[in-house]
């Protein structure tokens, strides 16, 4: 994921995992092999309610870990919540941050862009899109955005939230609260509480389900090159 010469952006949103992310890529700089550049970008939304004394706190460790920290201020929270009235706001606050984002990466000379997403996002991702949009997906440890030149890396992707927010305890990580008021009341939250039930009716069904994604077997899942539609598939026994 990372290279001699990267400069990298960590998406730094002030909650846990991202501070987590934060302070783990700002110790590994210090001994790792490669040498590379960080920079800190926190997008904050426009939200009145953000406190500034926990965003100072945020520059105030930056400092302390020798990462410059952007806050690029928007209007994300007006646009989507006053302007546009969105019922379901989550998918555009999504892309609107992601693309502040990559603009800030691109015009600071960043050719990555690291994101908190951990080991139980990626099954909440999973489940998302099996009963949402009828398709099996989630997120990729590492892909390149063509339009932004780009790379995107996941460092967290085999981590469990609980060790992330273990270690926000145990070091005193800085955490930028979300006022927005959609906050744990998403599809996301939703499908968060289904892997919990199944891993409470079905103990450790929620670490075979991790194993089942990391696994580089697909076996018997069909051959997308062929036809298998309610309309044009295949009855039983044809060749």
């Amino acid at each position: 994921m990372i290279a001699d010469g990267d400069k990298i952006a960590i998406g730094v949103s002030g909650g846990k995992d991202s501070s987590a992310l934060l302070a783990v890529l700002a110790a590994y700089k210090r001994f790792a092999p490669e040498k590379f550049d960080l920079l800190a970008v926190n997008i904050d939304l426009g939200f009145k309610e953000t406190d500034p004394a926990e965003v100072q706190k945020l520059r105030d460790y930056c400092e302390s870990v020798n990462v410059p920290l952007i806050v690029e201020h928007t209007q994300i929270a007006q646009i989507i919540f006053e302007e546009r009235k969105e019922k379901s706001p989550c998918s555009l606050c999504s892309k609107m941050r992601r693309g502040a984002l990559n603009s800030v990466a691109v015009a600071n000379g960043c050719n990555k862009l690291a994101l908190a997403h951990h080991a139980d996002d990626i099954l909440d991702t999973f489940f998302l899109s099996l009963l949402h949009e009828g398709r099996l997906s989630t997120f990729m440890p590492v892909s390149h955005m063509d339009r932004t030149g780009i790379t995107l890396i996941r460092p967290f992707i085999y981590a469990e939230e609980k060790y992330l927010a273990g270690l926000c305890r145990r070091y005193d990580l800085p955490v930028v609260h979300n006022p927005c008021p959609e906050d744990k009341h998403t599809r996301r939250e939703d499908m968060k509480d289904l892997v919990e039930d199944l891993d409470e009716r079905f103990e450790g069904s929620k670490k075979l389900m991790l194993s089942a994604l990391f696994n580089p077997e697909r076996n018997n899942l069909w051959d997308k090159s062929l036809n298998y539609s309610p309309k044009g598939g295949k009855k039983d026994g044809e060749e």
